[in-house]
Order: structure tokens, then C-alpha cells, then sequence
């Protein structure tokens, strides 16, 4: 009986799936959508794609790189950030909240901008870094932009992470702290995974906002994908057809993003 009622649950889950599909309204928006996509290949002007379509990989590939690297460096700092916050002495929670406050409450383009023309400028006038081993990597922009974002992601995600430990039910240390386990065991068993799981959705909505945020690096000459965008319209004097290209890349990593997150929070068990 088991296995005939699990063999017609699955039978019924693409049949509801389907019949969600097949309502009138997400019919009627399919139908736009699909006369839009034909519209704009028919229409517009899509010559340009062979001759700048190795740029555009190259712009790809530097804007998930980018998004990937600032996302994990910034929340394993957002992590003592929050953790000082939430539990720390006054001499660490505060430093932390003054951060988290000026990184929130200052644009990230002027991050961007103060770090590369500011340290960018500063560093060529030191004669120790210009002939150290270094020099061949800070004399680009790529790693002020890394910076500025990772920096950028971690004040954000240091103050989640500050309600994130506060919100774990305290029962549960107290209850730790008398079976006698070591402290940093008990933040890694205990008070971490279960802090991740309760801002697993924020996570996911705040690194879809720091996709859209890599487009400011553009301003501080690292070529990635909106690059190339502003490349293709100043060279061919085509407007509309970069941009809407763009736009699609933004929406299928932000997709993408989304699908991974929700998968991930299905698979943390409660």
C-alpha cells in the first residue's frame, strides 16, 4: 500500500504542476512573453552578438566570479560580525556595529570609489609595495572592487547574523553548556547551523541584491558584463538590444540564485 501510494503521489506531482501551468492568466502571460521574444528577434538588430560575443563570455565569467567570491568572503566575515554583536564584549560590539552602521549607511559606489581612487592613489606613491610582489595585482581595479563588495556584503549580512544568533532558542545552549560541551563546539553544532537556517531566504534575497550591485565596478574600469553592455552601445550606436540582452543574463543568474537557495533550504532539516 506504501509503495502504490508514493507511486501515485508522484504520478500527481507533475500532473498538478501542470494544471497550475495551464490557468488562464499564466496562459495569457506566456503568450506576451512568447510574442515579445519573437518580436525582439525579429525586429531588432542582432548582428552585433558574433563579433562581441567572446567579450561577453569573458564580462560572464568576471561577474559570477565576482558575485561568488564577495558573497563567501563577506559572510564568513559577517559571521564574528554578528557574533560580536550579538554576544561579544563591548570592546568587539562595537567596532562591529560602527562598521556594519557606515557600511549601510554610505553607497556602495562611493565604497568603490574611496577604496580604488583613494588606496588605488596611495599605494603607487610607496616605493615598498611598488616593488613587492604585490604590485602586479594592486595596480588593477579588480581587487578594490572585490573589496569594496565583499566589505559591502559583510555589513549587510553581519547585522542579519546578528538577529540570527539572537533568535536560536537558548534552551538549547543552556542545555549544551550543562552536558559539558567545549564552547566552539557548541557554536558549531549547535549555534551556527541553526542560526544559517533561520536567514537562509534573506541570504538568498541579499546575494540576488549583490548581483545587482557588480555593475558599480564597471565605474572603476573592471570589464565585466554591464561593461560590455555600455561597450556595444558606445561602438554600434545600438541602444535597446545590449541592454535587453543584459537584462536577461541579470534575471537567469538571479533565477539561478534563487533555485539554488530554495533547494538548499528544502534539504536543512527543521
Amino acid at each position: 500500500m506504501g509503495a502504490a501510494r508514493s507511486a501515485v503521489s508522484e504520478k500527481s506531482g507533475p500532473m498538478n504542476a501542470f494544471r497550475a501551468l495551464m490557468q488562464p492568466h499564466r496562459i495569457v502571460m506566456l503568450a506576451l512573453l512568447l510574442g515579445a521574444v519573437i518580436w525582439c528577434a525579429v525586429a531588432l538588430r542582432w548582428d552585433w552578438i558574433p563579433e562581441y560575443a567572446p567579450l561577453a563570455l569573458e564580462g560572464l565569467w568576471r561577474t559570477i566570479w565576482i558575485l561568488v567570491v564577495t558573497c563567501v568572503l563577506g559572510f564568513l566575515l559577517a559571521i564574528p560580525l554578528g557574533l560580536a554583536q550579538a554576544i561579544g564584549p563591548w570592546y568587539l560590539s562595537a567596532p562591529a556595529r560602527i562598521f556594519c552602521t557606515v557600511i549601510r549607511g554610505t553607497p556602495l559606489l562611493l565604497q568603490i570609489w574611496l577604496l580604488y581612487y583613494g588606496l588605488g592613489s596611495l599605494f603607487p606613491q610607496i616605493p615598498w609595495i611598488r616593488s613587492s610582489e604585490l604590485w602586479p595585482y594592486l595596480r588593477q581595479a579588480w581587487p578594490y572592487a572585490v573589496l569594496a563588495l565583499t566589505l559591502s556584503y559583510a555589513g549587510y549580512e553581519g547585522e542579519v547574523m546578528r538577529g540570527a544568533f539572537g533568535s536560536v532558542n537558548k534552551g538549547q545552549l543552556e542545555a549544551a553548556n550543562a552536558f559539558g560541551m567545549p564552547r566552539f563546539t557548541m557554536f558549531r553544532r549547535i549555534w551556527l547551523p541553526q542560526a544559517i537556517r533561520n536567514v537562509l531566504p534573506t541570504l538568498g534575497g541579499e546575494t540576488i541584491l549583490q548581483l545587482k550591485a557588480t555593475p558599480l565596478v564597471a565605474t572603476i574600469t573592471v570589464v565585466e558584463i554591464y561593461a560590455v553592455s555600455s561597450r556595444v552601445r558606445s561602438d554600434t550606436f545600438i541602444v535597446y538590444e545590449p541592454l535587453i540582452l543584459l537584462a536577461v543574463f541579470y534575471m537567469i543568474i538571479a533565477g539561478i540564485i534563487a533555485l539554488l537557495f530554495r533547494r538548499f533550504e528544502d534539504r536543512v532539516p527543521g
